[in-house]
Order: structure tokens, then C-alpha cells, then sequence
């Protein structure tokens, strides 16, 4: 089933297989002017995603058919689209996997409507503001090059041959981050300000994106390039 107002206004995927719930949040998004798309499972949601390409989804993570962690893995596997998770679960582990896997921020049911307007708004902004920034040359930073404006980053062996980093939407924000200031630390809390900003994520949460992050690096062959600081944080490169 779908709902879509006749503007250009941004697309927002609802996932949600609640008909209560998902008309309460259609008709506050749609109050705000922002063009909806249902679908009540995960099946249909992938359907949807890949026929209509919204500027963010709306995801569930309990549905019929796949779940939302599932469908997550494979909009992370073909598109950097926004995601925001939902859930009637507040289990930290839960919202560290999703995190994890790539969305953008975790709404924890029983949610108000008009803040889950507020954090779409939000996550469009910055990607608003990510389109239509100026073009930067990539900023290379010993072994590895990051394109923050394609959102890519590449590793290079000792001939110079490029391998690319499959990395997350976050996992590439913090190594952005990291490497614009090489060798300064960065605390947990300037983490997760710069590269989760609309999310109460966790300290332990960043951590976790970390310890993938290093792991695709090494993966590259770019071993110990993130330092943990005891006490503090992360920086870019060891001084020794």
C-alpha cells in the first residue's frame, strides 16, 4: 500500500507493519510536507527502496517476511540512503547493532511523532548539506585517500593500487573525521557529536564502530593505523 503526496518534496520509506502506528507517523510526515511510501514487511520494503529510491527509511526492526536488521544489511550493501531505525526494544545491544550495521540514528518506541519528524528533518539536512557542500580534492593520508563527497575511501599497497574500503555510513564519518586532524584525539563524546549527531548513542557504541573500522583497515593491509588513547580516545597514526 502506498501513500505519496503530489510534490517534490523528499521521500520517506515508512517500514512498519503496526497500520496504527504507521498512520499516526505517514499523516505527521506528511503534515510537514514530506512525501510517504508505506510497507509492512521486509520483503516489500526492499521492493520498494530499490523501484522508488527515498531520500530515507523509516525501518522497523521487528517485521514479517525479514526482518529490519536483515533489510538494513542489504540497503547498506547497494546505497548509502539514510536509515532510522525503530523499535518497541530499548536493549542496548539491539541499538548497537544497527547501529553498527550502518543506520543513521535509533528511535525506541513509544515514540512522539513529532520528534521522529524533527530527527528526519534532521538526517535530510546534513545530507542536504553534504550534496551541495564545495568540491574537495580527497585528502590523502599516508596509505589511504577519503572522498567526502562520494563518501568513499581507498586503500593503496606499496605499488600504488587502490583497494577500496567497504565501509559504513559512520565507519567512513569517523575515519573523516580522524583523519582531518591526524594525530589529534578525539574522545569518545567528539565522536559520536561529529559523526552520530542526532542519535543518544553510547560510548561503547563508538568503540564497536571502531573496532570494525581497524579491521578493514588491517583487512587493507593500513595495520595500526588508529591509535587507542587509554583514558581518552582514538587518533590517526602512532607517533612512534
Amino acid at each position: 500500500m502506498n501513500r505519496t503526496l503530489a510534490t517534490a518534496s523528499p521521500l520517506v520509506l515508512v517500514v512498519e507493519d503496526e497500520p496504527e502506528l504507521s498512520d499516526i507517523l505517514i499523516a505527521y510526515l506528511q503534515r510537514d510536507n514530506l512525501r510517504t511510501m508505506l510497507a509492512a514487511s521486509g520483503p516489500d520494503a526492499l521492493r520498494l527502496f530499490r523501484e522508488h529510491n527515498p531520500a530515507i527509511i523509516l525501518l522497523d526492526i521487528r517485521l514479517p517476511g525479514k526482518d529490519g536488521v536483515d533489510v538494513l544489511k542489504e540497503v547498506r550493501q547497494e546505497s548509502d540512503t539514510p536509515v532510522i531505525m525503530t523499535t518497541a526494544l530499548a536493549d542496548d545491544l539491539d541499538k548497537m547493532l544497527s547501529l553498527r550495521l550502518g543506520a543513521d540514528d535509533y528511535v525506541v518506541k513509544p515514540y512522539n511523532p513529532a520528534e521522529v519528524v524533527e530527527r528526519v528533518r534532521a538526517v535530510l539536512r546534513r545530507t542536504l548539506r553534504t550534496q551541495q557542500a564545495p568540491q574537495e580534492a580527497p585528502l590523502r593520508i599516508g596509505q589511504i585517500e577519503i572522498d567526502a563527497q562520494g563518501y568513499t575511501a581507498r586503500a593503496f599497497d606499496a605499488q600504488e593500487n587502490p583497494v577500496a574500503l567497504p565501509l559504513t555510513l559512520t565507519e567512513f564519518r569517523i575515519l573523516a573525521c580522524l583523519a582531518k586532524r591526524p594525530r589529534r584525539c578525539f574522545s569518545r563524546a567528539e565522536l559520536i557529536e561529529a559523526c552520530l549527531p542526532e542519535s543518544d548513542a553510547l560510548d561503547r557504541v563508538i568503540d564497536s564502530h571502531l573496532s570494525k573500522l581497524r579491521r578493514k583497515l588491517q583487512d587493507a593491509g593500513c595495520d595500526d593505523l588508529i591509535e587507542t588513547v587509554r583514558g581518552i580516545g582514538y587518533r590517526l597514526w602512532r607517533d612512534s
